[in-house]
């Protein structure tokens, strides 16, 4: 069930927990492009990384955020109307991940909301930022971006 502006609570938050894997990264790496041997290649990241094994790409980090954010809370008709990070740690490939949402504060001129946004490794942060979010409604009406009120 999806969580409307009217139901989401400042305080509230949802966790996930995914193991990313190496088919994850490499089927990341074959849709964006992006096939840094530090990420897919373990030979090539032990030999000229500081990390020694591949790591996860932080982009598809950010886009776990987005599938909790999309279908998990506040749920499907969410649209992520931006998201920032820093990203903190490095995640090896094969690490269990855990996606944490918070909501910080409820914007009632346009009904968006935010949240903080957190993944952790092993209790460590690995990544931290915010974003802003449009809840489903239950009518039909057009969301609001910002910047076109």
């Amino acid at each position: 069930m999806a969580h409307t502006y009217e139901t989401i609570e400042v305080g509230d938050s949802h966790e996930w927990t995914r193991v990313v894997t190496n088919e994850h990264v490499q089927k990341f790496a074959e849709i964006t492009g992006d096939d840094n041997p530090l990420h897919v290649d373990p030979e090539y990241a032990a030999e000229h990384s500081r990390f020694e094994r591949p790591i996860v790409h932080g982009v598809l980090l950010l886009g776990l955020i987005s599938k909790v954010l999309g279908r998990d809370f506040p749920g499907h008709g969410s649209i992520a109307v931006g998201i920032s990070c820093r990203f903190l740690r490095p995640v090896p490939v094969g690490s269990e991940v855990r996606v944490q949402i918070k909501v910080s504060e409820k914007i009632e001129k346009n009904k968006h909301v935010k949240v903080r946004t957190y993944i952790y490794r092993d209790s460590q942060m690995v990544l931290g930022g915010e974003g802003r979010v449009i809840p489903p409604t239950e009518e039909k009406e057009e969301p609001v971006m910002p910047g076109s009120e």
